[in-house]
């Protein structure tokens, strides 16, 4: 198996401390928002044999296995982070392959710069994600039912927010979501930043359940994705507990540590909370305008101190082992390739002794044995 050396990236909502002391090391005082374990050409991960990237296009099928190959073909199909939000994510919504597939290639036939700031689609491929806390980790997460949503605002008392009530009240739900999110995110900037601020200063009187909102707004004064982000469930996440975002789910993560994993992809429309290129018309092509319970996902126990969090997609597999001391190693050994990250205490894997936020490749049906004291996260593919 491979030791890893990871990228953290510096993006301005990332913590400043929640990853260096995940690290045990001294804060730079910049933000470090996300550590990527994997063979994305973006920032691949480092090993003695080269960039991952490198290693697995010299020899696919002995680093990821025939199985994995034949289904995902000559690339690892999955990119492992750690995450550590300090101020709101953007709110964003991720394509179904259908939908990716059919972006990607009309962006292509349209001669768009895979670089260029309007360009939607980086690949042809969705992203479906999973993060599980490390850490209490707050969140937004699928669509609320629209009568709670709209007691949500009318409890504001902000004049520009009743016909946006109204709506939510008068139409079926679907419609009702689909009407008021395309109204938020069409309306005019500088009436819009008004109602915002009215609506900010509203939820920061208000407190408890208005809260998030009056941090985000003090986070992206005056943008629309404050008020869409009141039509969506805010969930607060306990360690070890999770949440898994399918295609056409709006969402951000607002605060905290997790461990994420999803498809290799870069496809990601923008709702609000960001100053970068947010399409309407194609945002609402992909959007699922439905009223969603976010889905708490806890470990479920399997065989030999496994515990899995169960996810309706093959192109990854998480799972944790919390390892006491003094026990048998455990044979981790798969015919797919793995990432090993170690979270909490010292977890021996193979050679290599692991401490929180190390990490090691474990190729196709290498030998792969772990003991702790510690707990280690386990990532694979369904092949």
């Amino acid at each position: 198996m491979d030791r890893l050396d990871n990228t953290i990236r510096p993006y301005a909502w990332g913590s400043t401390t929640a990853i260096p002391h995940l690290l045990g090391v001294a804060p730079t005082g910049e933000p470090q928002a996300e550590m990527w374990m994997g063979a994305h050409p973006g920032a691949p991960s480092r090993t003695a044999r080269g960039p991952l990237t490198e290693v697995i296009d010299e020899a696919p099928e002995r680093e990821l296995g025939p199985r994995t190959v034949a289904k995902f073909g000559p690339r690892l199909p999955f990119l492992l982070k750690i995450l550590a939000a300090g101020a709101p994510l953007s709110l964003q919504v991720h394509p179904d392959l259908e939908q990716a597939r059919e972006g990607y290639e009309d962006e292509e036939r349209r001669g768009i710069p895979i670089d260029a700031g309007h360009r939607n689609y980086k690949d042809a491929n969705h992203k479906p994600e999973l993060i599980c806390a490390l850490t209490e980790f707050d969140g937004l997460c699928g669509f609320r039912d629209p009568l709670r949503a709209a007691d949500l605002l009318a409890a504001l008392d902000v004049d520009s927010l009743k016909p946006y009530v109204d709506l939510l009240h008068a139409h079926p739900e679907e419609a009702a979501l689909r009407e008021v999110l395309t109204a938020v995110l069409s309306a005019d900037p500088e009436a819009m930043a008004e109602t915002v601020t009215e609506a900010a200063a509203a939820c920061a009187r208000l407190g408890g359940d208005y809260a998030p909102y009056a941090d985000i707004a003090h986070h992206y004064p005056g943008d629309p994705g404050v008020i869409a982000a009141m039509l969506l469930n805010h969930v607060r996440l306990q360690p070890g507990e999770a949440l898994f975002l399918g295609a056409g789910i709006p969402h951000a993560y607002l605060d905290g540590l997790g461990v994420e994993i999803m498809a290799n992809s870069d496809n990601v429309l923008r709702c609000g909370l960001t100053p970068k290129h947010v399409d309407v018309p194609e945002l609402l092509r992909v959007v699922r305008f439905e009223a969603t319970d976010p889905g708490v996902l806890r470990p479920e126990a399997a065989p030999d101190g496994e515990e899995v969090y169960a996810t309706p997609i093959d192109e990854f597999r998480l799972s944790r082992y919390v390892l006491p001391e003094a026990t048998a190693p455990h044979d981790l050994t798969l015919p797919t390739p793995q990432i090993l990250l170690c979270t909490a205490g010292s977890v021996r894997a193979g050679e290599h002794t692991l401490t929180p936020g190390q990490s090691v490749f474990v190729p196709a049906d290498e030998k792969a044995e772990v003991s702790g004291p510690g707990t280690v996260f386990r990532a694979t593919v369904v092949a």
